[in-house]
């Protein structure tokens, strides 16, 4: 009986403990997110008081500070539409998010795959945030050489799902080697 009662306290104790690791150690990767997203914002606010639309400056040869709009996705892919793909792009950035959630709960511990699916939320969200308050997303930062050509402008929230899929490629040809 004792060794019973013991079992069943061992399991109950063991379920517990993964769900609750699971749900613990998912605290840390939504923090880092969210300080991503924070990040992306304050820095799209502060840009939005220091300029006016279209307004630039250049801070060296190959870099400037300016303020543009993106109705569209990554290199204003569809910024022409009518305004629908607002909120499709809305609506897929929520969706990944959430699936995102999903497998950051599951693969926790796995660190170099938490931290890219960390990152691209944390800067699909930050978009999410600015086409659901303004209708387009807040692009700042602009990378040319000389005047011959410029890379679209960009954002943190650019930046961070950027790196966070280099990370994912890194962390599946880590997994491929092994």
């Amino acid at each position: 009986m004792a060794t019973k009662k013991r079992s069943n306290f061992s399991a109950g104790s063991n379920s517990s403990r993964s769900s609750g690791s699971s749900g613990s150690s998912l605290i840390p990767w939504l923090g880092l997110a969210a300080i991503v997203i924070l990040l992306d914002q304050v820095s799209k606010i502060t840009i939005t008081k220091l300029f006016a639309y279209a307004e630039s400056m250049s801070v060296t040869s190959f870099f400037n500070l300016v303020l543009v709009y993106n109705k569209g996705a990554a290199f204003s892919f569809l910024a022409a539409e009518s305004g629908w793909q607002r909120y499709v792009f809305t609506a897929l950035g929520l969706i990944a998010s959430a699936y995102i959630i999903y497998l950051l709960s599951r693969h926790s511990s796995q660190k170099l795959f938490c931290w890219a699916l960390t990152l691209i939320m944390g800067g699909a969200l930050g978009n999410v945030i600015d086409r659901l308050m303004y209708g387009h997303v807040i692009d700042f930062l602009d990378f040319h050489y000389q005047d011959i050509y410029h890379f679209p402008a960009f954002n943190l929230a650019d930046s961070a799902i950027c790196l966070g899929a280099a990370l994912f490629i890194l962390d599946e040809l880590r997994r491929v080697k092994k």
